[in-house]
């Protein structure tokens, strides 16, 4: 374990007292140099660090820096393994199907927080600013044929919805197949991007990737999605995006563990988006209006078009939009 890494372990554990210089040297085994140093090194990574004379160093309250280890104090199970922190990477699922192709084990994690090529749903750019947001992706190799894959979208859905309920007190929507909604805002996308094993017709492996505004970013979004996309709270909290990350995974890996039960249906059922109001759907062929029913088993639209007819409705190239005339 490296000085800063000792050094950060100690002013978490007497975050908001003033610790000296002498104190912290004596009790991580380093010179005060070498403390001045992590000090610095820490303020560079995002920390906020009180400095007072004659009185040390005080971790400050209002610190949300994402590390791996303070994921990993949140996590309450033994399927997630490697936790690898990066604080800028193009996209964490490319980093993560590198890492899967070269034979990474399942429950290797990925997590940023800032993506200079995220990327979402059908090819489009997923705004990923700095600090202000968790972006994470999990490797998984489950026994499922490709058609399944969507139950992994939606149960990382479900369990993304429930936990920033419970941590945020406020009410959240899932628009099918992929986003985390409140206050009518997105908060949340979901990409699972696979590699199927030809020979045996089932996925080799899964890269779930989840991006989550925690925060508004300083300025607001810009104006391409201003109007769409929001933010969990409106100011930083202490430890709030390790947090978040363990308490997703934590969840998610709950309904994984049971994925062909669908214990996560209900759930994810019960969050989705205009139930009952006239939708558009769009493919890249055509536009098709229709009132949405509600969703099967398999997380399928079940929509009625403007002739009657009733249809169900996959994910995949297709996307939806409510038609407000």
């Amino acid at each position: 374990m490296t000085v800063k890494e000792k050094l950060i372990g100690l002013l978490e554990k007497k975050k908001g007292e003033f610790v000296s210089g002498e104190e912290i040297a004596s009790g991580i085994g380093c010179t005060r140099s070498a403390v001045w140093k992590a000090i610095k090194i820490l303020e560079s990574e995002g920390y906020s660090i009180e400095a007072v004379t004659n009185k040390g160093y005080r971790l400050m309250d209002n610190n949300d820096v994402i590390t791996a280890d303070g994921v990993k104090k949140y996590i309450n199970n033994n399927f997630i393994n490697d936790i690898i922190v990066y604080k800028t990477i193009d996209s964490t699922n490319i980093k993560l199907k590198e890492a899967a192709a070269a034979g990474a084990r399942e429950g290797t994690v990925i997590i940023s927080g800032e993506q200079t090529a995220g990327r979402g749903r059908l090819g489009r750019n997923f705004y990923s600013p700095s600090d202000t947001g968790l972006y994470m992706s999990l490797l998984l190799r489950p026994s499922i044929s490709a058609s399944e894959a969507i139950k992994i979208t939606t149960a990382a859905a479900s369990a993304t919805a429930e936990v920033i309920e419970e941590i945020s007190g406020k009410k959240t929507e899932i628009k099918w197949v992929n986003d985390v909604y409140m206050d009518g805002k997105k908060i949340c996308g979901i990409l699972t991007e696979a590699a199927l094993d030809m020979e045996y017709g089932v996925l080799e492996y899964a890269v779930l990737g989840i991006g989550i505004n925690t925060y508004e970013p300083e300025g607001g979004f810009p104006d391409t999605i201003k109007n769409i996309a929001g933010a969990v709270f409106d100011m930083k909290k202490s430890d709030m995006r390790n947090r978040i990350a363990a308490g997703v995974l934590n969840r998610f890996i709950n309904y994984y563990n049971e994925l062909e039960q669908n214990t996560y249906y209900k759930s994810y059922s019960d969050r989705i988006m205009w139930i009952g109001k006239e939708i558009k759907i769009i493919s890249p062929s055509e536009i098709k209006k229709a009132v949405l029913i509600g969703i099967d088993k398999n997380c399928r639209l079940i929509v009625r078009y403007e002739n009657g007819e009733e249809d169900i409705v996959s994910s995949g190239e297709i996307s939806i939009r409510e038609d407000k005339q």
